[in-house]
């Protein structure tokens, strides 16, 4: 579990965003499969998990262009070091992996849901 803190914290601040859209996701389509279970079948609530489908990965290409500017900010010194790059590089793949694994986690769950609606 250290481990994983440890790289969310590695991630630099998009991660926050992208976490707390994970989680809202994710709150969001376990209500909507009460719901449905239920009996209960409309789309309230899914327009949401499209919307932060799609943005998750967004916000790890953000995470990934300010990690890459990090890097260049790195190298431009007088006593550029190229071991102060990789903290740079390490944040920019670690935001994009974690936008992209995010909306994966929600993709299959919602398209179950929203083909549901659409019977």
């Amino acid at each position: 579990m250290a481990k994983l803190v440890d790289i969310f914290l590695k991630g630099g601040p998009v991660m926050w965003p992208i976490l707390g859209l994970s989680i809202l996701g994710l709150a969001i389509l376990i209500w909507k499969a009460f719901e449905f279970r239920a009996g209960r079948v409309d789309a309230k609530g899914l327009t949401i998990v499209s919307t932060i489908i799609t943005a998750e990965p967004m916000l790890g290409i953000l995470g990934t262009v300010i990690g890459i500017m990090q890097t260049f900010g790195a190298l431009n010194g007088t006593d550029a070091n190229p071991l102060a790059a990789t903290a740079g590089i390490g944040e920019a793949l670690i935001t994009t992996a974690a936008g992209l694994i995010a909306s994966l986690i929600l993709l299959f769950p919602y398209n179950v849901l929203d083909s549901k609606v659409e019977e």
